[in-house]
């Protein structure tokens, strides 16, 4: 809670003086309570032992007992050797509605910080349809462009198009040379395509590739038809146009139509950069040749060429090929020239990668670091598993994102069906959309990135608390209340700029619950855009949405036509905070549900 350390640090120093501590590192000791039953901020004393020659539990009692009144405190405890205090919910209150930086800023229009960040996310080979194991990527790395653009940050979201690669090689290669009932019969015993996404090139277009990938193994003449895809592959890493205009022909309307699923999650890109561009302009070959200058630089016995990573402390994996025995690059030498190429774009780079990627993110900053550039930081995710093993598009076993959506959707239209029997057909499908679409985000956001958890259908698509309609749900409850005043003939606008009110000494158990939520809003959105950990904002919305229900239960704003002016301000602050924090996560901001 920094509005209440900025309080109270001088009179924690005052208190430390007194009682003879004089260790200056107590400021990156004060955090956060962790249990909010016992205060808002806390004060462990175990450092202070020695100095002092007495137990923690006796040195916190005595700076409870040293610590100066001040309106901004409401009590004061010691208990098990920590400091802990907690706001005075007055202070709070007057505080929050005094400041605009607690009211919830209109999204994406919060002051900026004048830095420009570049995340770059999902960049999925485009081979076929997103199943749930790849939008994990898609989802936290737009949930962090989303809290970045939120927190003030100027954000580019950025797309890096595999459009050279062994699997773009193999399904240029199938569409080149297998019919469609060729691929039906490879691929007999599978399911079929389903017919809700025929002409959805994503969807039609995976079967050829898992053809071909079938074919590759059980052909007799899979010898032949490797060493074509290689030739292929080959050419494409040296450059030829020809080679990779054929490539781009095959993934362009596969990737369309990923991205045609990503944007129905409201996820989007600012801009597309292909691999193929740093072999065509000529930046790889520059940077071999740089390379072949380094003193870690090798050549294998077959002529190929690597960066000596060990020399520079790298364990394991220590040889960091770059080039070919026959010339050409690797995949590695051109994500090298992309960033040193994205790093001309922005002040900050973040890259979303899968845990199975951390070896080769070493590397690249390692050798980023040899070339003088700067080191990315790196969002590291678990992967999602299906309850019978991981998923593969090659072997077919997965769960398409498409088909997740629709049934999210059917259920929440079942849902708001049963509860809203009055509302019209297109008015539950709008809202269906909605809550469907941010139930599968937020079930994914919510987990911890470097947490693995397994997919199920039923927990995907709860509707109940925890859940993204939850919040949802406390947002449409805030936004009644405005409703029902406008309806009352209240003047909304005039009571909210009302400053001649009074902050009530006792408050409801619902009202400090929410005012004690809203004081860390902005706290919580800062740790999780610095820290790189979009859960931690997901969570607390969670909280918000729960103390915002008590707060609804616990007090009232209009009676009898008359509005408590206190209780619609603090209402108001709420509701913009859950707007603006949904969007910040990707959830609808419906005002009906």
């Amino acid at each position: 809670m920094q509005m209440l350390k900025a309080e109270i640090e001088p009179l924690i120093e005052a208190a430390l003086l007194h009682v003879g501590i004089t260790n200056d590192h107590w400021r990156s000791m004060l955090a956060p309570s962790r249990e909010l039953d016992q205060g808002d901020l806390s004060l462990p004393c175990f450092p202070f032992a020695k100095q002092l020659g007495q137990a923690p539990p006796a040195i916190a009692e005595a700076l409870a007992e040293a610590m100066p009144e001040h309106e901004a405190i409401g009590e004061v405890n010691a208990v098990a050797g920590y400091l802990n205090i907690k706001a005075d919910p007055s202070w709070l209150a007057k505080t929050i509605l005094s400041s605009p930086e607690t009211h919830g800023h209109p999204f994406g229009q919060r002051q900026p910080t004048g830095r420009k960040i570049l995340i770059e996310h999902t960049s999925a080979n485009p081979n076929g349809p997103f199943h749930v194991g790849r939008a994990r990527n898609a989802i936290l790395g737009d949930s962090l462009v989303r809290l970045h653009r939120l927190y003030g940050n100027e954000v580019r979201a950025e797309y890096y198009v595999d459009d050279m690669g062994k699997q773009v090689g193999v399904l240029a290669w199938a569409l080149a040379n297998l019919s469609s009932e060729e691929v039906e019969a490879t691929l007999e015993g599978r399911d079929p395509l389903n017919p809700k996404w025929k002409g959805k090139a994503d969807h039609e277009r995976v079967r050829w590739y898992q053809a071909a990938q079938v074919i590759r193994q059980e052909r007799e003449d899979k010898d032949d038809i490797e060493k074509e895809i290689g030739r292929m592959v080959h050419a494409s890493e040296h450059g030829d146009q020809q080679v990779l205009d054929d490539f781009q022909a095959a993934y362009t309307p596969v990737l369309e139509g990923m991205l045609t699923t990503l944007a129905r999650l409201g996820i989007n890109f600012d801009t597309f950069t292909k691999e193929s561009i740093f072999v065509t302009n000529g930046d790889v070959g520059r940077l071999m040749q740089r390379f072949k200058t380094f003193d870690i630089h090798g050549t294998a016995d077959n002529g190929a060429e690597f960066l000596d990573l060990g020399a520079r402390g790298l364990k394991g994996k220590t040889e960091f090929f770059f080039r070919r025995g026959d010339g050409s690059s690797l995949y590695a030498t051109r994500d090298i020239a992309y960033h040193m190429w994205k790093w001309q774009q922005c002040d900050d780079l973040i890259n979303v990668l899968g845990e199975d990627h951390k070896l080769q993110a070493k590397q690249v900053g390692m050798t980023l670091t040899e070339l003088g550039q700067k080191v990315p930081d790196v969002l590291f995710y678990s992967f999602i598993k299906l309850p019978e093993g991981k998923m593969s598009t090659r072997k077919g076993n997965v769960v398409f994102m498409d088909d997740l959506l629709e049934e999210a959707q059917a259920q929440a239209a079942a849902v708001v069906g049963a509860l809203r029997p009055d509302y019209e057909h297109q008015q539950i499908k709008e809202i269906a959309d909605a809550a469907g679409t941010s139930a599968v985000r937020f079930n994914i956001i919510k987990v911890s990135p470097e947490k693995g958890f397994t997919f199920r259908w039923e927990e995907a698509l709860a509707f109940e608390g925890g859940s993204a309609p939850f919040i949802m749900y406390s947002h449409v409850r805030a936004c009644s209340i405005v409703r029902r005043c406008h309806k009352e003939g209240i003047d909304v606008t005039a009571e909210l700029e009302n400053t001649n009110i009074d902050h009530p000494k006792e408050m409801s158990k619902g009202m400090v619950g929410l005012l004690r939520a809203l004081s860390v809003h902005n706290d919580v959105l800062a740790k999780a855009v610095n820290d790189r950990r979009p859960h931690l904002f997901a969570n607390h919305l969670l909280h918000l949405a729960n103390c915002f229900n008590a707060f609804y239960r616990d007090c009232m704003i209009v009676v009898e036509g008359e509005v408590n002016t206190f209780n619609l301000q603090i209402s108001e602050v709420a509701r913009r905070m859950m707007r603006t924090g949904m969007e910040g996560l990707g959830i609808a901001p419906i005002e009906h549900m």
